[in-house]
């Protein structure tokens, strides 16, 4: 990538992701979320095209890539009416910390499924307490004779029902004060004591969130990933790319509520002229297309920064980038429903059910407030304000 002009490699992955995506589309995925199944099929063919698998490793199965390649499909799919939220977590968080921490028979064992689909890992962190504050995080990891015994609860923790493992962050026993030191697990879901709950949301998606709990969850020493005194950059692998994945995920929504809104605006006729010859009209629709852009441009200079291995840049770059996203898609949403007028209520559109999802952005996988915190410290040189 020249100038954040992407490659002539990565614009043919985005023809191919889209035309994949629009064999399934919104009536698909939207089916499925009323029907309560989850979109596997196309899961199934992504990872078997190696759309899943483009920025793990060519030695385990992948394409070779990195994060701006799987940004791409994950926008694309977005774009066609059908995310696939647990490309975030599966491939980008939990691919992402195995390659670059965990030991070769780690990388051995479970990349290839991470690649190919055949494997969806799911990502706790958050807990009913900690809220924004991860240093807060009370799970626990206890030495055994020969591994770990894990005891906390997690939550608002997505696609568990549809994992085989989830990645765990957790204190270890002596490290349960101060600033947080976070040893990493790969729990099997099938673990004796360990339970979930799923969490009754208003959220148009066939992925769930679920409050987890670990009772005295007992796990071999080889489900440790990394070190246990790595400290917080193990845990930064993962969370820079799930925030630029999670902007990703945004402005592929954003755009495709932009286009739903422009395509009635050219038809509907209202004073003898299409309505969006109005510029009351047209104006907020020009202005979604400059923020969904200007925020695109933000994600790919944040996963250029990171395949380029300035983390710390990219880290700052990457809460930009979720930032400019998550007002992109929740303005863009917003104008395309104003543009239908009561149209925009109405499921036949297929906007109102955007509506929560769009609004998720700014809260998830980090709040608007935190990342305002984070420039006013970092960026800026500001007092810290927490």
């Amino acid at each position: 990538m020249t100038s954040f002009t992407e490659s002539d490699e990565r614009i043919a992955l985005r023809k191919a992701v889209a035309d994949l995506g629009a064999k399934y589309g919104r009536d698909y995925f939207e089916q499925a979320a009323k029907e309560g199944r989850k979109t596997s099929e196309l899961w199934a063919e992504a990872g078997k095209l190696g759309y899943l698998g483009v920025a793990v490793p060519e030695e385990f199965g992948g394409g070779g890539g990195d994060i701006g390649d799987l940004a791409a499909v994950c926008e694309e799919l977005a774009t066609a009416g059908s995310p696939l939220l647990l490309m975030v977590v599966s491939p980008a968080i939990v691919g992402t910390i195995i390659a670059q921490y965990g030991t070769q028979e780690q990388k051995q064992r479970w990349l290839p499924g991470l690649a190919d689909g055949t494997s969806t890992f799911a990502f706790s962190i958050t807990e009913p307490d900690a809220g924004s504050n991860s240093h807060k995080i009370i799970t626990t990891a206890y030495r055994t004779d020969d591994g770990w015994r894990l005891k906390g609860t997690k939550t608002y923790i997505s696609g568990v029902d549809e994992a085989s493992h989830v990645l765990v962050v957790a204190r270890t026993e002596d490290a349960k004060t101060g600033n947080l030191k976070p040893a990493l697990f790969l729990v099997p879901t099938d673990s004796e004591g360990f339970s979930y709950q799923e969490i009754d949301m208003g959220i148009t998606s066939p992925e769930k969130q679920f409050t987890l709990f670990f009772d005295d969850v007992v796990v071999p020493a080889d489900t440790l990933v990394g070190s246990e005194d790595a400290g917080i950059e193990q845990l930064f692998a993962g969370l820079n790319p799930e925030r630029i994945m999670g902007a990703a995920f945004a402005t592929g929504t954003a755009r495709l509520a932009l286009a739903k809104a422009t395509e009635y605006a050219k038809q509907r006729q209202v004073w003898k002229a299409p309505i969006g010859s109005h510029q009351a009209i047209a104006h907020p629709l020009a202005e979604s297309f400059i923020e969904i852009e200007m925020a695109r441009l933000m994600t790919q200079r944040a996963a250029a920064l990171y395949a380029a291995g300035d983390f710390m840049a990219a880290g700052e770059a990457a809460n930009m980038a979720k930032y400019a996203a998550g007002e992109a898609v929740c303005h863009a949403v917003d104008r395309a429903i104003q543009t239908h007028g009561g149209n925009g209520l109405a499921n036949e559109y297929g906007l109102v059910q955007m509506l929560a999802g769009s609004r998720l952005s700014r809260i998830a996988p980090v709040s608007k407030e935190m990342v305002l915190n984070f420039v006013a410290q970092f960026s800026l040189g500001l007092p810290k304000s927490y």
